[in-house]
């Protein structure tokens, strides 16, 4: 039903559920810097906070806010810097999807 992921020595945290169009995370992260691997095309939605983010392949880091969303590939890298509590929600896809992974 529900897997709880406890991640960064219990800084990210989040809970996995599946619905009829998605596996999906609802999650919160503490003040931090923290690299992510995807297996899976990820859309990742900020909750409440703000998220930097630093892109694959991509030297600048671009901030999303409350509502903003950002799209990761399958098996990419990415890191995401909080300044302070953040809650986000990520949906997983399978790869083949079409995404609009850039820099900008």
């Amino acid at each position: 039903m529900f897997t709880i992921n406890d991640y960064f020595d219990g800084k990210v945290k989040s809970i996995s559920f599946k619905d009829e169009k998605s596996e999906a995370t609802l999650g919160v992260m503490a003040k931090g810097v923290y690299e992510f691997k995807t297996s899976k095309k990820e859309v990742m939605t900020v909750i409440s906070g703000k998220l930097n983010v630093q892109l694959p392949g991509c030297e600048s880091w671009k901030e999303f806010e409350r509502y903003d969303s950002f799209t990761i590939n399958a098996d990419s890298t990415f890191k995401v810097k909080t300044i302070g509590e953040s809650s986000y929600i990520c949906r997983y896809y399978e790869p083949n999807c079409n995404c609009n992974c850039n820099c900008t």
